[in-house]
């Protein structure tokens, strides 16, 4: 399984970024661009996955996007975890939108 550090992921210019965390995870915190399909949703959606470019997986810490990652390759998608989640993207103080902002 491929995976990037939050700072190397943030640094991909026009990164398509896939949060697999559930609503209310990320109405509370959120990375701005990304689009959000809960991992329970992902099978039944994996047709608005692009195909055409890298795809970068991101949750709370890493392990639901590190499933994601694993289905969404063995379908044939460049897709690459992105360690530690938005908890690694904030604490390597990338930003994040929150609900109070």
């Amino acid at each position: 399984m491929q995976t990037i550090s939050p700072v190397d992921a943030h640094a991909v210019d026009d990164a398509y970024i896939i949060d697999v965390r559930e609503a209310d995870e990320v109405a509370r915190a959120r990375i701005d661009g990304a689009v959000h399909i809960p991992l329970g949703e992902l099978v039944s959606r994996v047709d608005e996955v692009p195909r055409d470019r890298t795809v970068y997986l991101l949750c709370a810490v890493g392990g639901r996007s590190a499933q994601a990652t694993q289905y969404l390759a063995a379908q044939g998608v460049d897709a690459v975890n992105i360690d530690g989640g938005i908890v690694g993207w904030y604490r390597a103080g990338l930003p994040v939108t929150t609900s109070a902002d």
